[in-house]
């Protein structure tokens, strides 16, 4: 009998040793106090994450690390506590040394003594801080991407709305064209996180075509110009009808017609950009809108913008003004 009390109290110390050392060698902060909230134990990781050393905080009340603001939490726990009730996976803030705070969560459960009375608490704190963050930061970027598809969304529907043809065929190549062209301008937006694009990189990826192909024939001038998404978006559209209607039907359908493309940021805020065309084919005033003029009407206008179309003989003249 006695060799078998011996074996059990060396196994009940072993016991004891082994979960001292889970409790002094854990990440988490593993503290006790008393049923008045006066620290009994504090162990290493405690020291970690609070910055106090174990004698510096046994002693003192567990409102060191509790922020002003949130000293009724502890009323609150203590009064849990003597309840015997137990507190799960609570959200807070928790004070450093040093002043920096923290977002922990809390596990609090009380401690008895052999006569089943509750003498005390037992808390185990985690630092979560960082994974707070990262789900505000997710949280934040699914705003975003939904802010962002909504507004995609409405430049595609208005793309699609303001096409009109004369054939079903026509139709589909002109809302394709379109979306291509916002396609591409998206790809701008990717490289600035979705701050806007810069006009002259809209302006190379549009007329980017007709450059290579129609060498000497397009002049661009123009001042370094950020424009925010649903300007840029607009504005590629636009190009993109011009170019479009002047390869069919302009200044570049024949072998000598020529394309000017001018911009400026008037000292009101104002992007005006002037497309020109000459030398092409003798241009006859239109007796309607046509479905280009609609469309550049249409987006232009969205923004409260304007487009002012201007048929001369020699070729068209558009001149865009959008705030910016």
């Amino acid at each position: 009998m006695r060799s078998k009390a011996v074996a059990a109290i060396r196994e009940s110390e072993q016991q004891l040793r082994w979960l001292g050392s889970l409790v002094e060698y854990s990440d988490d902060a593993i503290v006790s106090k008393n049923i008045d909230g006066i620290i009994t134990s504090w162990n290493a990781g405690a020291e970690r994450l609070f910055g106090y050393a174990a004698e510096e905080a046994i002693g003192q009340p567990i409102t060191l690390v509790i922020p002003e603001d949130r000293q009724s939490e502890e009323r609150d726990i203590l009064t849990r506590i003597r309840r015997g009730q137990r507190v799960e996976h609570f959200e807070t803030i928790r004070r450093r040394k040093h002043g920096s705070l923290i977002t922990v969560s809390l596990t609090v459960s009380p401690v008895k003594d052999g006569e089943g009375k509750i003498v005390g608490a037992s808390k185990i704190a985690r630092d979560i801080t960082e994974q707070k963050r990262t789900q505000e930061r997710i949280a934040v970027l699914a705003r975003e991407a939904e802010h962002r598809s909504k507004n995609v969304l409405a430049t595609v529907q208005a793309a699609v709305n303001l096409s009109r043809a004369d054939t079903g065929e026509a139709l589909k190549a002109a809302i394709e064209g379109r979306i291509q062209a916002l396609a591409k301008v998206h790809s701008l937006f990717v490289e600035s996180r979705w701050v806007g694009a810069e006009l002259s990189a809209i302006v190379a990826q549009e007329l980017g075509p007709y450059s290579a192909k129609e060498q000497g024939r397009l002049r661009i001038e123009g001042p370094s110009i950020f424009l925010e998404p649903n300007t840029a978006q607009t504005v590629a559209v636009a190009l993109h009808e011009l170019a479009t209607n002047a390869a069919k039907y302009g200044s570049l359908s024949g072998k000598k017609g020529q394309v000017e493309l001018k911009w400026q940021h008037s000292p009101d805020g104002q992007l005006i950009l002037r497309w020109t065309e000459i030398g092409g084919p003798v241009v006859q005033m239109p007796t309607g809108r046509g479905f280009g003029t609609r469309a550049i009407e249409g987006m232009t206008g969205q923004l409260k913008g304007s487009a002012q179309f201007d048929w001369r003989p020699e070729g068209l003249v558009c001149e865009i003004t959008l705030r910016v």
